[in-house]
């Protein structure tokens, strides 16, 4: 049966296994309890009442949603640079898109997008038709209008359809899902399910009506001959299908909530200690309480049966496996690998040494200026310029690379201080004559106070009134 407007294609539907699993993961407790047994699996021979009361209690360490924060983070550690660009373009950039949100906000957000579910994108709207004249710069900014960047989210992504032309490839047709607002009633609104197809030169808007039915809405055309949309990969595997780069370390995530609704259930039972009465016949009255004596036959005992610990100890060592590896597979990000070379490049070419998060941010800035070209082919810009992201965060090492990532995860409220400083010591960072507890009890007091903020002044801004005094 051919694919309505609004069906997924059979390349999204196949991405969207592993971004269920992720986007519960970024929701983080709520949407990890939301997602019931898909992610915490019924035990043989549990009841529903047990296992709700088991879902309830269970809570998220939440390593992919910080190692992505982190990770995502790293190429934007210092401000986003736009080089050789147009005046006009430089001014744009501020509010890159028409909601006073700056290029380096707008490419910051959606690489932690990228880097979380591997496949995103950004589309350039223009809201002035090609017949309207408006061709020239002057006209452009008199108008008041001109081409903006628009989110593309992976959970919009519907299905495309592509060509081969002069040897590249093309994109062809590209459906979207969007939510429109419409009015309802004198104060509120409606979120209204609508599709977005793009081809190149036109675009259709399809809105549902009833059901499963759609119909075609409004459309116009655009004065480009391309669909001006740009996929932003995290790892490529072909043109408009990427996947999430820390996939392992999302699904290890995933085996780590179920690993400590095991424990947190052992801890319980193991923390109640049942009263056990030996020998006693049924007519034996039993008081407990701390003012309560027992009569019991002769030859009776009366004792507590407790938990001996072995399964809880063997389960704490599982779980802490378990972050350890967490740990491994995210900082595999950062480590620096070899690169394809060719005959020409010489020994000291950078390229032949970097990390994959290094790679995907160079891609992620190639992507950015393909947008600035089509943002240029709307409004008659030639020099769009180029965007140069921080990237200097590579690591040697997988020891040195996981050693920076327990650092971000302490300073991000991941890990506390006493277990980062073990875990630099297990990687041989830090002597292991260290106490933890105490090197990091030591730590804290010896932090100097923060110096007073300065009072606000007139004309300061609130950044400004909140600086330190040297």
């Amino acid at each position: 049966m051919p694919l309505a407007v609004y069906d997924p294609s059979e390349d999204i539907d196949n991405l969207r296994q592993d971004w269920a699993v992720i986007e519960a993961l970024q929701g983080g407790t709520p949407a990890m309890r939301r997602a019931g047994q898909t992610l915490l699996p019924m035990w043989p021979a549990e009841d529903g009442k047990a296992y709700d009361l088991r879902l309830k209690t269970a809570t998220l360490f939440p390593a992919y949603r910080r190692t992505v924060g982190v990770m995502a983070g790293k190429p934007f550690a210092k401000p986003l640079q736009l080089k050789d660009s147009d005046p006009t373009i430089e001014a744009w950039a501020d509010d890159i898109d028409l909601q006073g949100v700056s290029l380096h906000s707008f490419a910051a957000e959606m690489f932690a997008e990228t880097v979380a579910f591997g496949l995103d994108g950004v589309l350039v709207s223009y809201p002035i038709a090609p017949a309207e004249g408006f061709r020239s710069k002057a006209d452009l900014e008199a108008s008041g209008n001109r081409p903006y960047f628009v989110r593309v989210m992976h959970s919009q992504i519907l299905g495309w359809i592509a060509d081969q032309q002069n040897g590249k490839t093309k994109l062809m047709q590209l459906r979207l899902k969007e939510q429109a607002q419409e009015p309802d009633g004198p104060f509120g609104v409606k979120c209204i399910e609508q599709v977005r197809v793009l081809e190149p030169g036109k675009w259709q808007i399809w809105k549902q009506v009833a059901g499963d039915k759609w119909m075609l809405d409004s459309e116009g055309v655009t004065s480009l001959a391309d669909i001006p949309f740009v996929p932003l990969y995290g790892l490529r595997k072909g043109f408009m299908v990427g996947t999430p780069p820390m996939l392992d370390l999302a699904y290890l995530n995933v085996k780590h909530w179920q690993s400590q609704s095991d424990q947190d259930t052992i801890l319980h039972v193991a923390r109640v200690p049942i009263l056990a009465l030996i020998g006693a016949d049924d007519q034996t009255q039993l008081t407990v309480g701390g003012s309560a004596a027992v009569r019991m036959p002769l030859g009776a005992d009366l004792k507590f049966i407790e938990h001996n610990g072995r399964a809880i100890a063997a389960g704490e060592a599982a779980l802490a496996a378990l972050q350890d590896q967490m740990i491994q597979s995210g900082a595999e990000l950062m480590v620096k690998k070899p690169g394809s070379r060719t005959a020409t490049e010489t020994a000291a070419d950078a390229e032949a040494n970097k990390s994959d998060l290094q790679r995907m941010a160079e891609n992620f800035a190639d992507a950015l200026d393909q947008a600035l070209v089509y943002m240029g082919q709307f409004a008659g810009i030639a020099n769009v310029g180029n965007v140069e992201l921080f990237s200097d965060y590579g690591a040697s090492t997988m020891g040195e690379a996981s050693a920076a990532l327990i650092k971000d995860l302490h300073l991000a409220g991941l890990v506390s201080g006493p277990t980062a400083i073990a875990e630099l010591q297990r990687r041989g960072v830090l002597s292991d004559d260290i106490d933890p507890e105490v090197e990091f009890e030591t730590a804290v007091s010896e932090v100097p106070a923060l110096p007073p903020l300065q009072p606000a002044q007139p004309g300061m801004d609130s950044t400004t009134a909140t600086t330190f005094a040297n």
